[in-house]
């Protein structure tokens, strides 16, 4: 049978199985935000390439839903003759379900990819959900690749600061005040901090894409594909159980009967919830313990984070001073730099640092009206030149042995037009009112988020992202659970948490603005906390109207490019000095 379309041979699939529709989100059984190719289900049926969103086909249409970052993008790279475009949060899928359509529709799901929060809502329409018990996507996606197999390696107590035995029983006490008797460990980034562990299943994601039990025994089971562990060490191997990954279920299922689980209310399958209920076992629905004891970083994996900013940021300006001479030059000549050319010269500057293993994702090298897609990644079909007359936005991070990396600079290379300069310096005055605030330890990142838009605000302006996240320690680049948006977060921020803080500002077609620094939060005061910045990179002030900085705002700008210039100036390339001397005298000098 010859299918025309990947959205066609899900619809014959549906109608054969008696099925009205279909949910496919962009997830995977972890949550994760980076798909294996294998798992991207999403993008091989509509094109889409974000990390959020869901896809509901029914017989007679279908709908995308994406959250504000991908608005401009999902309209570049769905077919709009198919799909309908919905606002993921401001039209959700359980309100257009019991809106939209007719009582009794029997919609299918996959229950490893669907989390019990969305099934709760979903059943409570007067839709009936319907669960998969085989994937559909391996009848119809005839070319799919294979699940990946990447080699899973130590990460050495140097750099991890603390034992796997040691963390296991931080974890086993936990269990104990649950009353729980097994820990459901669904979250890779979870699996690989508790063993010392890190992931190559996918590029710039560290983790090991697997399943683990632990037990309040201490015993630990975990389900991962034994190809992966070749290069373990024995001393780890004999200190648990290996299974195969697909086995996970079942084996809940086995222990199930009379047993307590503590299972992640936000992000375990609702499949968990099945195996565990549905063979005599309970549900304690709580969060994964680990994730804020992995959010609570030691004393090593902070020099770690010291360190290889130091590194990164010598890469970054090593970059910036070729960027800024190359610009003009090539462009007075025909021949102008291109974003892509731009990433990989990059790319090629972080290469030359020690320690650094991979980027940490992909990089965003914007110019022009590129730079309005808050998430865009640069292709040979959308490859823009970076010229005097546009801002360019780099938005990029590395993976390095000690730590992990994420910074964003917006620049402008000629003079800008009245517009584009009053919107950058408001993005600056939120991103300085953030980061030089002090505020009351345990305060949430909800609570904050406000500061980094009151000079957008006053404009009539906003951005339609988060104004921060946490970041793992060679690991995943957004890290839970702390976060500073709109949205309540009700996680407390404290000394020893990793976040950044990225403000921006985008006029679609046009440009994007984003300043990005990630801190380290340390204690201030008694009962206080405050930003210590770990990124240190120059802040273009070209773009800067300077008269509307307060002295207070100066006087931080002044003192964080003295800190990125004694810091950096040893590291960096000796062609790159004059430019980093520059781009951080004092203000006073720069206006002049």
């Amino acid at each position: 049978m010859h299918n025309s379309t990947p959205l066609s041979a899900l619809r014959n699939l549906l109608i054969a199985q008696g099925l009205d529709g279909m949910i496919v989100p962009r997830a995977d059984a972890h949550q994760s935000e980076d798909c294996t190719p294998h798992d991207n289900k999403l993008a091989w049926l509509t094109g889409f390439s974000g990390s959020a969103g869901l896809a509901l086909v029914l017989r007679d249409r279908a709908l995308m839903f994406v959250d504000g970052r991908y608005q401009v993008q999902v309209r570049n790279e769905v077919s709009l003759d198919d799909f309908e475009i919905h606002h993921l949060h401001d039209e959700p899928l359980a309100d257009y379900l019991q809106s939209h359509v007719a009582a009794g529709t029997r919609i299918g799901f996959e229950p490893l990819l669907m989390v019990n929060s969305q099934f709760e809502a979903l059943s409570a329409t007067h839709c009936e959900l319907v669960p998969l018990e085989q994937d559909p996507f391996d009848q119809v996606w005839l070319d799919r690749p294979a699940a990946p197999c990447g080699i899973i390696r130590e990460m050495p107590i140097e750099i991890s600061g603390e034992s796997s035995t040691q963390k296991r029983a931080r974890v086993v006490e936990q269990l104990a005040q649950h009353e729980a008797d097994v820990l459901a460990i669904t979250l890779p980034d979870n699996i690989a901090w508790l063993l010392n562990v890190r992931g190559s299943d996918l590029a710039m994601v560290p983790v090991p894409f697997s399943f683990a039990l632990l037990h309040r025994s201490g015993e630990l089971e975990w389900f991962v594909d034994s190809n992966k562990t070749q290069q373990l060490p024995v001393s780890l191997l004999n200190t648990l159980t290996l299974a195969p990954q697909e086995s996970f279920l079942v084996r809940c299922q086995q222990l199930a009967s009379g047993k307590r689980f503590l299972v992640d209310k936000d992000y375990a399958p609702v499949a968990l919830r099945f195996a565990i209920e549905e063979h005599g076992g309970n549900v304690l629905w709580a969060p994964d313990p680990i994730t804020l004891m992995k959010a609570h970083k030691n004393d090593v994996e902070l020099a770690g984070y010291r360190e290889c900013h130091e590194q990164d940021g010598a890469a970054w300006v090593n970059f910036l001073a070729w960027l800024a001479h190359e610009v003009p030059l090539r462009e007075a000549a025909g021949n102008p730099v291109t974003e892509l050319e731009a990433q990989a010269k990059q790319l090629e500057f972080r290469q030359q640092q020690p320690g650094f293993i991979e980027q940490s994702f992909s990089t965003i090298s914007a110019s022009a009206s590129n730079a309005a897609m808050c998430h865009y990644h640069s292709s040979e079909k959308t490859n823009t030149p970076i010229t005097s007359q546009a801002m360019y936005l780099n938005d990029s991070g590395g993976q390095y042995h000690n730590g992990t990396t994420d910074t964003t600079r917006t620049f402008a290379f000629g003079p800008q037009d009245p517009q584009r300069r009053l919107h950058y310096t408001a993005v600056l005055k939120g991103f300085l009112s953030l980061i030089s605030l002090q505020f009351p330890s345990g305060t949430q990142g909800h609570q904050l988020d406000a500061f980094s838009r009151r000079a957008l605000w006053e404009l009539g302006l906003d951005f339609d992202h988060g104004t921060g996240h946490g970041v793992g320690h060679q690991l995943l680049i957004h890290e839970q659970p702390h976060r500073i948006a709109k949205k309540v977060n009700p996680w407390p921020l404290v000394a020893g948490n990793i976040i950044t803080i990225e403000p921006g500002y985008y006029l679609a077609g046009q440009y994007g603005i984003r300043i990005e620094n990630q801190v380290e939060i340390i204690n201030s005061r008694p009962g206080f906390c405050r930003f210590s910045t770990l990124t240190l990179v120059p802040i273009d002030l070209n773009l800067v109207e300077l008269h509307l900085l307060s002295e207070a705002e100066k006087q931080w700008i002044d003192d964080y490019h003295q800190q990125v210039r004694e810091t950096l100036s040893p590291r960096v390339n000796a062609e790159a000095r004059p430019w980093l001397f520059a781009a951080t005298a004092p203000i006073r000098v720069q206006a002049n």
